[in-house]
């Protein structure tokens, strides 16, 4: 009898293999998403490292590099107006940065334990300036001084300054006094301690991380900011976000760069100050910061 030999089953694929190679098409990243991201933080951040480069050139030039010089920097040393309007601008920020620490975190104290419908609108009101466009800011606030016959200054800078960022450090702490026990406040209390007392030696000592945190921020922003301290300035000292803009209308000079590139350095060392003071009170670190948690 002849043997007939059937042909061997072929194996069918193993589903290991097929979710697999599912897996691995999944983690490929789309190469259009990497070029496109690419190609925005190409144009987001080439003209400023143009900028910082040409802030050394040694050659009174916006278009040809001449090679490494530090001479726009002792240029921008020499110039007293420049040197004023920087000293000014220092000044609007400690006193914006005090001035709506110490209000901001009342406003969160005030919010988080107030829990009536009135308590939830000035939660809602305060929303309103993160939302506003800063020009309407500006022009308001201008429009403001005027009809009270305030003439505009360096005073009325830093209160529009104040105003507006009030609600930023209220967002960062809000979320921070939600987290923290009252039966801690509670219980200073029961040992023998005021209202007043309670908060000083325990609600704020909690807090401290955040308000490091947020007065590091505003600082940053107040010393940066253009619209509202243009529309709030007076003629004489201007901030120095003013005056550079006041300086590039009759064209750029090389010692604006030599400035702008030392405000976006200090701008980023304050910054990353905000987002470290955290972890040197053993809190958590990183943008999670900027939402209070």
């Amino acid at each position: 009898m002849t043997m007939v030999k059937l042909p061997a089953a072929t194996a069918p694929a193993r589903p290991a293999d097929t979710s697999r190679t599912r897996r691995g098409r999944a983690d490929r990243k789309p190469r259009i998403l990497i070029a496109v991201t690419a190609l925005f933080f190409a144009l987001l951040y080439l003209p400023i490292a143009v900028v910082a480069l040409y802030s050394f050139n040694s050659k009174k030039s916006l278009t040809v590099f001449g090679g490494f010089s530090l001479r726009w920097y002792r240029a921008f040393a020499h110039d007293d107006v420049i040197i004023a309007s920087l000293g000014t601008s220092l000044r609007i920020s400690l006193v914006a940065t005090a001035g709506s620490v110490v209000l901001g975190v009342a406003l969160a104290l005030g919010l988080v334990r107030c829990r009536t419908r009135l308590g939830s609108l000035a939660g809602l009101v305060m929303l309103v300036p993160l939302i506003t466009p800063e020009i309407v800011t500006g022009v308001a606030s201008m429009l403001l001084f005027k009809g009270l016959g305030i003439a505009l200054s360096t005073g009325t800078v830093m209160l529009a300054e104040i105003t507006f960022s009030i609600s930023y450090v209220t967002v960062i702490l809000r979320s921070r006094v939600a987290a923290l026990n009252p039966e801690v406040e509670e219980a200073a209390m029961d040992l023998g301690a005021t209202r007043w007392q309670a908060v000083r030696l325990v609600t704020l000592p909690a807090l401290l991380p955040a308000v490091l945190a947020s007065a590091v921020l505003i600082f940053a922003l107040v010393f940066d900011d253009f619209v509202l301290a243009y529309f709030t300035t007076g003629v004489d000292p201007q901030p120095l976000s003013v005056r550079i803009y006041s300086a590039i209308r009759f064209g750029v000079q090389p010692t604006i760069n030599a400035v702008g590139t030392l405000m976006l350095a200090g701008s980023i060392a304050l910054i990353a100050l905000a987002l470290f003071i955290p972890r040197l009170f053993g809190r958590r670190g990183g943008l999670d910061i900027l939402s209070g948690e």
